[in-house]
C-alpha cells in the first residue's frame, strides 16, 4: 500500500466539488454583495478541502482532526451564508436545496473521518 495523498479522500473530492458549485451559484448574487456574501461564502467553501488537505499533509492523526474541525466550522460558516441567501431570496429554491444537502453529505463524511484518525 503506498502513501496517502489528500487527493485520495473522497470528501476532499466532494468538498472540492462543492467549493466550485459555490463559486458556480454564487455568479448570480446582486452585485452590491460582491465584497460581502458573495467573497465570504466563496472563502469558507475553500476553505473546507483546504484544510482537509493541510490536515493530511501534515501526517498525524492530531493534526489530522485539528484540521478537521477547521474544516467542518467553514462548512457550518457555508450553511449559514447559504440560509442567509435564502431567507434574502438570492437563490433559487433548487440551489439552496442542493447546496444544502451536499453541505450534509461532506458534514457526515468530515466526521467518519475524524472518527477514524481517533481509532
Amino acid at each position: 500500500m503506498g502513501s496517502r495523498n489528500y487527493r485520495d479522500l473522497i470528501v476532499w473530492r466532494k468538498a472540492m466539488d462543492f467549493a466550485t458549485q459555490i463559486y458556480t451559484v454564487t455568479q448570480t448574487l446582486p452585485t452590491h454583495e460582491t465584497y460581502g456574501i458573495r467573497s465570504q461564502i466563496r472563502r469558507a467553501a475553500t476553505s473546507i478541502p483546504c484544510n482537509i488537505a493541510e490536515g493530511e499533509g501534515r501526517g498525524t492523526p492530531r493534526e489530522m482532526l485539528r484540521y478537521c474541525a477547521i474544516a467542518y466550522g467553514s462548512l457550518s460558516e457555508v450553511e449559514t451564508l447559504i440560509e442567509l441567501c435564502n431567507r434574502l431570496h438570492y437563490l433559487q429554491q433548487a440551489d439552496a436545496d442542493n447546496l444544502r444537502e451536499n453541505a450534509a453529505e461532506i458534514g457526515r463524511l468530515i466526521n467518519g473521518l475524524r472518527r477514524s484518525k481517533q481509532a
